[in-house]
């Protein structure tokens, strides 16, 4: 075995990021959605072939599609930005300006070292300066930046990053507690743990604010 596939190994094995942003090439959307899904199935039928599946049973036979189609157009669906959720803002007309949590955001993305899920929550807050966010929104930005292969460092960070474009302001702040199966059922294989990641932007660096957030979403580890 090379050194770079040693080197490659271990940056898998223990979860390194090597980008703050999803490593694509740029001719990644140069083919459509269906070319993509016929490529991709016949690359999985070809996986089955050599771990000895009989392909022609019906319980598997329409396995390579289905997992081609769920790649492009679920659990991956969030590396193409012309599926980016419009995040319309309003006018805090009501002059609101205290701290917005929204937590318990439901989180379901792909590890991209092992491609196995990343099963958690997320809890993002503001401040706003003058705007507002639909709370479904916020939702749907957890969402977009979690279908794709991630690692949670990454998507911590491209939240809060999007977060504070859209309003307008660094007031910003992301936790995720997440499992990921590739440490729960391989590897490991400890089903107890799980990964926490945060970030902070703004006013949430000042530690009375932190706090505050971290109290709303009743979360005690000290950042």
């Amino acid at each position: 075995m090379s050194i770079t596939s040693d080197y490659n190994d271990e940056i898998g094995e223990n979860h390194i990021a090597t980008s703050a942003q999803n490593p694509l090439r740029k001719d990644a959307f140069d083919i459509s959605d269906e070319q993509k899904i016929e490529l991709i199935r016949k690359d999985v039928e070809s996986i089955l072939q050599t771990l000895g599946m009989d392909l022609e049973d019906d319980s598997i036979k329409g396995t390579p599609n289905r997992v081609a189609k769920m790649f492009v157009k679920e659990i991956f669906g969030g590396l193409n930005p012309v599926k980016k959720p419009s995040s319309s803002t309003f006018e805090n007309d009501y002059k609101y300006g205290e701290m917005l949590v929204e937590k318990n955001i439901t989180l379901y993305s792909t590890c991209e070292h092992h491609l196995l899920p990343i099963i958690g929550r997320a809890h993002v807050a503001y401040i706003s300066n003058g705007k507002v966010i639909g709370l479904s929104k916020m939702n749907r930005i957890v969402e977009y930046f979690a279908k794709r292969p991630q690692v949670q460092e990454r998507l911590t960070m491209q939240i809060v990053q999007e977060m504070q474009k859209v309003l307008g302001t660094e007031d910003v702040a992301c936790i995720i507690d997440a499992k990921h199966l590739c440490v729960n059922s391989r590897g490991i294989k400890d089903i107890e743990s799980s990964t926490v990641t945060s970030e902070f932007g703004g006013k949430f660096k000042d530690e009375n604010t932190k706090r505050e957030f971290l109290d709303y979403i009743k979360f005690d580890t000290k950042f």
